[in-house]
């Protein structure tokens, strides 16, 4: 429950973190968290904010080890297709490593799906999902 709580607060404060930092962190599996953070949603009738995927970047570009420059075009990505709507039920860690890889691509530096993928702790099959949906938003 405390596990679930420390996800919740997070949740709350708009902090970027998933439940399988906070299992890996505590010890405890992700789906006893997952399971612990549903009651506590349902009984406390919480209204968790949805996650700002602008929030994700710093965290995801330094596991990566990505320039500022990259920081800034991918945010820009990102700020566009909100404006459209185009983020509307997609997982916020994978548009952002999506949003990255493009504006690393786009800037001409060498990183990899795989760099980026290990560094927002996904697939690399993700971030070709979203990258298809976030190209037209490259200027």
């Amino acid at each position: 429950m405390i596990a679930a709580s420390l996800y919740a607060a997070c949740r709350e404060s708009e902090t970027p973190r998933t439940l399988r930092e906070i299992a890996s962190s505590v010890g405890i599996k992700r789906k006893e968290i997952s399971a612990c953070y549903r009651l506590i949603f349902k009984e406390l009738d919480l209204k968790m904010p949805v996650a700002d995927s602008v929030m994700c970047v710093a965290k995801i570009a330094s596991n990566a080890d990505l320039p500022e420059k990259t920081k800034r075009f991918a945010m820009k990505i990102l700020k566009k297709a909100e404006k459209q709507n185009a983020l509307a039920g997609k997982h916020p860690m994978g548009v952002v490593a999506s949003s990255l890889y493009l504006a690393s691509i786009n800037l001409g530096e060498k990183t990899t799906q795989k760099e980026i993928a290990n560094a927002g702790g996904m697939t690399e099959v993700t971030i070709r999902n979203r990258c298809k949906g976030l190209r037209n938003y490259l200027s």
